[in-house]
């Protein structure tokens, strides 16, 4: 996330009660978690095996548990609890806006756009011309959406970031991290009835250019999704992952956080993808590989009992 302008880190340092150490006259321009820092960033690490991750970022402010070496230029700015203070930072810039209307006064809607009955446009909101919203839809702020989308009834673009520290400590175990992320949907996108696509925890999920989503898919935050995709009912994607463009994943597919699915790959029906897959491939089971080759597997897995019964009869 942008901050509308910057903040000096004297300021930070004294509003989450943190130690200064290095730059003492950086100015802060965003607020971003690791994978999506920018120079000018503030940031957070609170586990020593990620200091040398997050330290050698673009991230140039960085708020950890312990002081430690760090490159030349940086800031580090220490307390007890980098999680906590990272929060509190992104409620203060980004705080949670009651509406009072159903379509707020600070969206703006194209030309020719067309909103059914019972549908929410949260603040800040932009949606592009020619669009057509069915009812119930739910569009979180600040999200964006392009030309000629359509979203089908009761679809919720923008809800929080499933994104929790557990406290086994505490008796509730689970801080949420505060989402300050958007949703973009670029042009000509159709999603279905019931899907949901939750925004990034800092930077933008995205569902790139002529994509469709059946009803019931979900995407999670932060994940990019590319140009052209085709993804079938109740796919779920976890966050951060990015699928490349013209991917088709069909029915119950699960892709979990973290991997990248190349351009062109087809992964069959209630395949599970829990890592990186390469592009032009087709894909099946679990884990999921080339299809032709699951396919061979489960002929011999079938032929266990009998080449068993040879084994024993030698």
């Amino acid at each position: 996330m942008q901050l509308e302008s910057p903040v000096s880190v004297t300021w930070i340092a004294e509003f989450i009660q943190a130690r200064l150490v290095g730059n003492q006259s950086r100015m802060a321009t965003g607020i971003n978690e690791i994978h999506k820092v920018r120079e000018g960033d503030i940031s957070f690490v609170d586990a020593e095996k990620y200091y040398d991750k997050c330290l050698r970022s673009p991230a140039s402010i960085i708020i950890i548990n312990k002081e430690t070496d760090f490159p030349e230029g940086k800031t580090l700015l220490v307390c007890a609890d980098p999680f906590s203070a990272y929060v509190k930072l992104v409620c203060h810039f980004r705080p949670f806006v009651p509406s009072a209307k159903m379509i707020s006064d600070t969206a703006v809607i194209g030309k020719d756009t067309i909103l059914q009955p019972n549908v929410f446009v949260g603040n800040h909101v932009r949606i592009g011309s020619n669009c057509i919203i069915h009812p119930n839809v739910t569009i979180y702020d600040h999200a964006v959406i392009g030309d000629r989308v359509i979203i089908h009834a009761g679809a919720v673009i923008g809800a929080d970031a499933f994104y929790f520290k557990k406290r086994p400590e505490r008796e509730v175990a689970y801080d949420k991290l505060e989402s300050c992320g958007r949703v973009v949907i670029e042009d000509d996108v159709e999603i279905g009835a019931g899907a949901t696509v939750d925004k990034g925890v800092s930077g933008d999920t995205v569902i790139g250019k002529g994509s469709k989503l059946d009803n019931l898919v979900h995407i999670g935050h932060g994940a990019v999704i590319g140009k052209n995709c085709l993804f079938a009912a109740q796919v779920g994607i976890g966050g951060k992952a990015i699928i490349e463009d013209n991917v088709t994943l069909w029915g119950q597919v699960g892709v979990s956080k973290d991997l990248v699915i190349g351009t062109g790959t087809t992964v069959l029906a209630q395949s599970g993808v829990p890592s990186s897959l390469k592009a032009g491939k087709v894909y099946f089971g679990y884990p999921a590989e080339e299809a032709g080759i699951k396919r061979r597997e489960f002929v011999w897995i079938k032929r266990i009992p009998e080449i068993w019964e040879k084994v024993k009869n030698l």
